[in-house]
């Protein structure tokens, strides 16, 4: 399965392409998505070279165990088609199948060379080092898909996913390797990053590349996951004047599609093979490089474990592993200079967090961490709070006033008059925007999930969006939190009222009617209410007026520099 020669592009020859389309008309065909879309065109355009496919089984069980493929040929991650139980009872040995991406357009033909059940535990194990899906991320995910087989076999390329966006960076290996060839660059050093670059890493990787002779291959990861995200668009802008920071013939800017899996050593080592195959000589490594928790306090990997990796197999996988180190400012010196902890002088550094931070309040960027450019890019796709639009999500009992205090907000914004504002009512959602829905736990949940795409284009587009639902399940608010807090500010409002002063206004019926047993359904009486974990402001009415409920809320806002 994988002896073919590295030259052979598995896009098929043009008048092979209209063979295949005509006999995938017959044939049963999956759709890609997401993780699968980047996995499928690192097959198809050779980056992950020596697969000419996905792993079978025995491969599989190889690379989970042994880090090599059954040939001995080293590779860390075990790369395969997943697919739910249905789909997985439908196929067989030898049959072929069609795969398409999401808008039908066909991508190539895979002859099924195996089908089995995912040991999800094993995998966990094995590619993550642990099985508990509370300590990582990636274990969680793959414990929660739904799709619980695996398919292998080889592919015949019909073409690679269409991209829209920046067209002329997505580079295949065979273009980086020319590019590199017609500007004599025999050693190229690869830079894998998925975050905003600043002056310190222009000094850090000049300086690896000086210590290894080799020019720079900036290779982000092109990640679509999530359609309209400004964030990816503003990165791929802010590479773009980046590279002009360099000296002339030195940098080449190109993306890669990529579905990370942050398993650390093992990530290092498969993004260093998917690097070689581009045409590059050397890769950078950092001291924390594919932890989960990489930009934070704690680590689960062990600190320059990736290092050792990528070290230790680069005489196999023909490319050099060269250490990433992180550089911080000497204001005395203006000198950029590696952040050690025996140091003695006051290094100066910003990390992510207080980038953020600063942008959201409007506070200068110093010239010594950032460039002008960039720095233009990051405050126009995240203004200050002041300027950004937010939405406040008002969750408790019915009667406990939420709507009452979300008509007197709408009222209060409405005469400020410096972003439109929308009220997202319970009763207005379940009147206009989810009408069909019962009262079930699935359908409470779906409900608050379509009030928060609402709210979150409202908030992507400057606007506030006032919502108003009983939302009874945390699961449903925090998706809503993590939705809508990277387009713009999310404030859970929790209103505490009890459930003896809901039930004495009862302006509904509802209570007195779940008791009689006349209804079901009724949240705090037959059906639960969680408890809001981490609300941003709680508010118990029972002896608050809604002016006063309101003038908690905007002095939040004020201190939270949402309104000035």
């Amino acid at each position: 399965m994988f002896n073919m020669d590295y030259s052979e592009s598995l896009i098929v020859h043009f008048r092979r392409v209209e063979v295949l389309r005509q006999e995938a008309l017959s044939l049963t065909n999956i759709d890609l998505e997401g993780q699968q879309l980047a996995d499928i065109e690192l097959l198809l355009n050779r980056g992950m070279y020596p697969l000419d496919g996905y792993l079978d089984r025995e491969n599989y069980e190889s690379v989970l165990d042994k880090m090599r493929l059954v040939d001995g040929t080293v590779f860390p991650v075990p790369i395969c088609l997943q697919v739910d139980q249905q789909t997985a009872e439908t196929l067989e040995k030898d049959q072929r199948v069609a795969l398409s991406d999401q808008e039908g357009v066909l991508l190539a033909i895979l002859t099924v060379s195996d089908v089995w059940p995912l040991d999800r535990q094993r995998e966990a194990e094995a590619v993550y080092g642990t099985k508990d899906a509370s300590a990582h991320p990636e274990v969680q995910a793959l414990f929660s898909r739904e799709s619980g087989w695996y398919v292998g076999g080889s592919l015949e390329g019909v073409s690679l996913p269409v991209h829209y966006d920046f067209q002329e960076l997505r580079y295949t290996p065979s273009e980086t390797v020319r590019r590199f060839t017609m500007n004599g660059w025999r050693k190229v050093l690869g830079f894998h990053t998925e975050d905003y670059l600043h002056c310190a890493h222009r000094e850090m990787v000049l300086q690896a590349a000086r210590e290894a002779g080799a020019a720079i291959l900036l290779h982000p990861v092109a990640d679509l996951s999530h359609p309209g995200d400004l964030d990816y668009y503003t990165q791929v802008r802010c590479y773009r004047h980046f590279i002009k920071k360099f000296p002339p013939n030195m940098i080449i800017l190109g993306l890669t599609p990529f579905a990370n899996r942050d398993a650390g050593p093992r990530s290092a080592l498969w993004q260093a093979i998917i690097r070689k195959n581009f045409g590059c000589s050397h890769f950078m490594v950092g001291e924390h490089h594919g932890d989960p928790f990489k930009n934070g306090t704690e680590k689960f990997y062990p600190a320059r474990a990736a290092q050792e990796l990528v070290e230790q197999y680069a005489g196999e996988t023909g490319i050099e592993m060269v250490p990433q180190k992180n550089l911080g400012y000497l204001p005395d010196k203006k000198l950029y200079v590696e952040l050690t902890s025996n140091r003695e002088e006051a290094v100066e550094t910003i990390s992510s967090r207080e980038l953020h931070r600063r942008l959201t309040m409007g506070e200068h960027i110093p010239e010594w961490f950032s460039y002008p450019e960039i720095v233009n890019e990051l405050q126009h796709t995240f203004p200050p709070r002041s300027k950004q639009g937010f939405t406040i999500f008002m969750t408790g009992l019915s009667g406990s006033g939420k709507s009452t205090i979300a008509r007197v907000l709408l009222v209060k914004f409405l005469e400020m008059r410096d972003r439109p504002v929308t009220l997202l009512d319970g009763d207005i959602v379940r009147r206009n925007l989810s009408s069909e829905l019962n009262f079930s736990k699935e359908h409470r949940n779906l409900n608050v999930t379509r009030i928060g795409f609402v709210a979150n284009e409202i908030t992507k587009n400057g606007g506030i969006a006032l919502c108003a639902p009983i939302a009874p399940y945390e699961r449903s608010r925090q998706a809503n939190r993590d939705l809508i807090s990277r387009s713009g500010g999310y404030i859970e409002v929790y209103v505490s009222t009890p459930l003896e002063i809901c039930e004495g206004r009862d302006r509904k019926g509802l209570y007195a009617k779940a008791r009689a047993g006349i209804i079901k359904g009724v949240t705090g009486v037959t059906d639960p209410y969680d408890t809001p974990e981490n609300p941003d402001i709680i508010i118990d009415t029972t002896d608050v007026t809604p002016m006063e409920a309101v003038q908690e809320i905007l002095l939040y806002l004020q201190q939270q520099g949402y309104i000035v």
